[in-house]
């Protein structure tokens, strides 16, 4: 028997990829967004890669009544959650649009969930929820250390789906922390596509290799790493895509929740992330040093030991992948809604 899973943010970058991974895992697949950051033509995009009709559904995570039609038309066996607003810099600004969506939205999915008796979840986190760590790698023992709403919103949300746990054991969640999501699909057909300005590095250097932006900016070059600026655990987003399947698989055959970083346990700099894109679009990339942003810290990198332990999770894309197939996209990419 077929299993169908929702995706809730399913549109969205990690999801439309997420999607592609459980398709081609053989699961029944639903999308449920309301495409504030996400474009409507990634449906004709995933029927072409899938070769299949894709069904969305479009609605706002925080709507009970658009969630109670959901799980009362479709027999939905589990749910990847992903819709969440999700940049550090805007949760500062925008504070209660943050924890309004991001826990406000997951109460209201797991009411529906509970009142459909549908209780396999795997949940959006992120290395954001260390804050500046003690330990680098960063275990998944490492506390929590909030430094912004946005990871504050993950904390809790974290703190809700245990609490959960503990008062109905038919509940099963996998927690998954992402790190440094980057690259696109291999068909360039799906990629990062953000609205405004990018908040991450990899889709901001690929707008200044394109001409978009003039050039990029380095927030500190004098940090205690090889040459001076920040280093981050950078995943390819295919990698995480088959994470997610991992975790979902791993719900169905055992019932037990599981809380794992998703990283490759490896970091690279500010600069070796710029000269990784030089060598794959062949194009210069002026850069600037700017003065360093308050929060940011020296190295992040996952501890990747668990989820190999737990999932069997390994990555096999490198940051040159990573690069090429992000400039794959971005030069196929025609911009559409």
């Amino acid at each position: 028997m077929t299993r169908r899973v929702l995706l809730t943010g399913g549109a969205g970058y990690i999801g439309s990829h997420t999607y592609v991974a459980l398709v081609e895992a053989g699961y029944d697949v639903l999308i449920l967004d309301n495409f504030s950051n996400a474009r409507r033509s990634v449906r004709e995009r995933l029927a072409r890669i899938t070769g299949r009709p894709v069904t969305i559904v479009e609605g706002d995570i925080r709507d009970g009544a658009a969630l109670a039609r959901v799980f009362g038309e479709h027999a939905i066996d589990a749910v990847v959650h992903f819709a969440a607003l999700k940049a550090v810099g805007e949760s500062m600004a925008r504070p209660l649009d943050y924890f309004d969506v991001n826990v406000g939205g997951l109460t209201a999915l797991l009411r529906a969930m509970d009142g459909a008796g549908c209780r396999r979840l795997v949940f959006s986190s992120s290395a954001t929820v260390y804050g500046v760590p003690d330990v680098t790698p960063t275990p998944e023992t490492a506390p929590f250390r909030a430094m912004n709403p946005y990871g504050q919103t993950k904390i809790l949300g974290e703190q809700m789906l245990d609490w959960l746990g503990r008062s109905n054991p038919d509940w099963a969640v996998g927690v998954l922390r992402y790190f440094n999501p980057a690259g696109a699909h291999a068909s360039a057909l799906i990629g990062e596509d953000p609205h405004d300005i990018p908040n991450n590095l990899m889709p901001f250097v690929a707008k200044v290799a394109r001409g978009e932006l003039d050039r990029i900016a380095v927030f500190g070059n004098d940090y205690d790493t090889p040459d001076g600026t920040g280093v981050r655990d950078y995943i390819h987003v295919e990698d995480l895509a088959r994470g997610h399947v991992l975790s979902l698989e791993k719900l169905f055959e055992t019932g037990q929740g599981h809380c794992v970083n998703l990283g490759t346990g490896t970091g690279h700099s500010v600069l070796e992330v710029i000269a990784a894109y030089k060598r794959a679009c062949n194009r210069d990339l002026p850069y600037t040093i700017a003065e360093r942003r308050p929060g940011d810290v020296p190295t992040v990198v996952a501890s990747a030991d668990k989820a190999a332990e737990v999932l069997g999770f390994r990555t096999e894309k490198t940051l040159d992948e990573m690069c090429a197939s992000s400039w794959r996209w971005v030069c196929t990419t025609e911009g559409d809604a």
